[in-house]
């Protein structure tokens, strides 16, 4: 009788256990942008500018985690969902400002932070407006990249642009949403490689 029931007792303690384990749901899977792909031959001559101090970008909180969002255009654009077992491995944030100073750095130009800053250096400032990945349809979906860059020597704003790229998602979920984002995000860094290419820095 006493073996019964230690029997039943360890058969209930393990039924217990393997309950809770499942109820822990999936692992999540974790995505960044992957490797930075060297650029494409650059125009000879110099950088479009020599140093530039460029600062961590800003932006809405919801980006300053590590949760991936998407939107149903087709069914509620206004709201925001996330994605329940899916995470960037860094926050959004700070992917894109370091793949923009990675491609920056790429293209010859010198970057600094804004802790190395010297006087008279310029400082590129980033406000994101938008990083998600959007649904056109049940099956179709692309990752849209938005952003205001601005260009400051010292206190001086010397031009600002806004960016806007999107990538076309290969399938139809977060994998396929972290590589449009990357997508997206590297064409907007080869805009900003553009805009800064064209302008005539005052000297101080």
């Amino acid at each position: 009788m006493q073996i019964s029931r230690n029997v039943s007792v360890v058969a209930l303690a393990t039924v217990f256990l393997l309950g809770g384990c499942a109820s822990r749901g999936p692992v999540p899977t974790f995505y960044d942008f992957g490797p930075a792909a060297p650029l494409a031959a650059m125009p000879p001559g110099t950088p479009p500018v020599p140093v530039l101090v460029i600062a961590d970008a800003n932006g809405p909180s919801w980006l300053d985690s590590q949760r991936m969002y998407y939107r149903l255009l087709y069914a509620d654009a206004q709201q925001s969902r996330p994605y329940a077992y899916n995470r960037w491995n860094t926050p959004p944030l700070q992917l894109l400002s370091q793949r923009l100073k990675t491609r920056v750095a790429q293209s010859g130009v010198k970057v600094l932070s804004t802790t190395d800053a010297a006087a008279g250096v310029p400082l590129l400032r980033i406000d994101v407006d938008d990083f998600s990945q959007n649904f056109d349809t049940q099956t179709q979906s692309s990752g849209h990249v938005s952003l205001r860059a601005s260009l400051f020597r010292g206190h001086r704003l010397l031009d600002q642009k806004t960016f806007s790229r999107s990538g076309q998602a290969a399938s139809a979920d977060a994998q396929g949403g972290a590589q449009a984002l990357a997508s997206a995000s590297d064409a907007v860094a080869a805009d900003l490689l553009a805009w800064l290419g064209t302008l005539n820095l005052p000297k101080e």
